[in-house]
């Protein structure tokens, strides 16, 4: 895995490799002007005298010279040695390092980064930003990770992930990212202005992007939020409510850790957006478009369109179009009511691997 000092590196090294390149191609064509202009020899003759010179391969002259063209002709020595000497001494130094090897990882991983569209961002690789990144490869989604610490780069690397070095509150850092055709960004740096930032460049290059921002303070939250944060997910106030959770209620929040974390869960947590054009049961109750006894996932909740939240729906709740179905089951259930909804674009790509 190479760390990005090496793309200085790479790049002075492939500048001098040019370099002599152009340099012995100015030599040559100055050997081969000069028998052809000053020695009077036919053009084939001077670039062949030129080519054997500068090889030293020790073939006799192509004709006879004076005193001035052996001069010249012990000068064009000297200098195509000079300069073939640089270039094997630079393409040497090439390959003992790897600079070739690590040259073909760069653009395999540029050519990963262009190829995303539907993808989730990671800006910063923290505390927080590590589980973020952890639950979006056990739930086997793409996502690429924006952050500008070197260490912290050539770790994300080592683990697999596809990472981007940059500062993720800049425009340009986004754009490579290609934040047009991200499905959601989630801001995990360390600082709340730094998250603002993020949020705001976010949706100003991608108004419908889903933007999730991490805060460490009340006033933060509402910041973000008046910013055009979607969620805001504060540790603190969150970690808090957990903490009191698990004591007065630990048999709860067991279940739902279960069923919402990890790789080695059993049953899944999913939401399904309701489309009008494929989805046949919208105007219908649930009773009527029997998912449960389709699929074995459970409904456990609607969110309407509007933002009302319908928890335990019954029978008789109605299917709605632009409806968020909150469902539960295995991961076989889950990939069935999918199918039964209908196709529902990135959503059908976060359905749980099988395990």
């Amino acid at each position: 895995m190479y760390n990005y000092t090496f793309i200085e590196k790479y790049g002075r090294l492939r500048q001098q490799l040019v370099a002599g390149g152009v340099a012995l191609a100015g030599i040559v064509l100055i050997g081969t002007l000069w028998y052809w202009l000053v020695e009077k020899w036919s053009f084939s003759e001077s670039a062949y005298m030129t080519i054997i010179t500068l090889s030293t391969v020790g073939f006799s002259e192509v004709r006879p010279l004076g005193e001035r063209g052996r001069i010249f002709t012990i000068g064009l020595i000297l200098m195509g040695l000079i300069t073939i000497g640089y270039i094997v001494n630079r393409f040497t130094e090439a390959l003992i390092q790897g600079y070739f090897q690590e040259g073909i990882k760069l653009r395999q991983e540029k050519s990963v980064i262009e190829s995303l569209e539907q993808h989730y961002i990671v800006c910063g690789f923290g505390r927080t930003g590590r589980y973020v990144a952890r639950e979006f490869a056990a739930e086997g989604i793409p996502f690429v990770i924006i952050d500008d610490d070197l260490e912290e780069v050539e770790e994300i690397k080592q683990l697999g992930y596809t990472v981007i070095f940059g500062d993720a509150t800049l425009d340009e850092t986004l754009v490579r990212a290609k934040i047009d055709l991200a499905v959601c960004v989630v801001t995990a740096l360390p600082s709340d202005a730094q998250n603002l930032y993020t949020i705001l460049s976010a949706k100003t290059l991608n108004p419908r992007i889903r933007a999730i921002a991490r805060a460490s303070t009340e006033e933060a939250v509402q910041k973000l939020q008046r910013a055009g944060a979607d969620a805001v997910v504060s540790p603190y106030i969150t970690g808090g409510k957990r903490l009191a959770a698990a004591a007065l209620r630990p048999q709860v929040m067991d279940f739902v850790d279960g069923i919402i974390t990890g790789s080695n869960r059993s049953y899944y947590l999913e939401e399904f957006l309701i489309d009008s054009e494929v989805c046949p049961y919208v105007g219908k109750s649930l009773r009527e478009a029997k998912l449960r006894s389709q699929s074995g996932a459970l409904v456990l909740a609607i969110r309407r369109y509007d933002g009302n939240l319908i928890a335990g729906p019954t029978g008789e709740t109605l299917i709605l179009e632009r409806d968020a179905l909150i469902c539960m089951g295995t991961a076989e259930q889950l990939r069935e009511l999918n199918q039964i909804l209908g196709p529902i674009g990135s959503k059908s790509l976060r359905l749980p691997k099988q395990k």
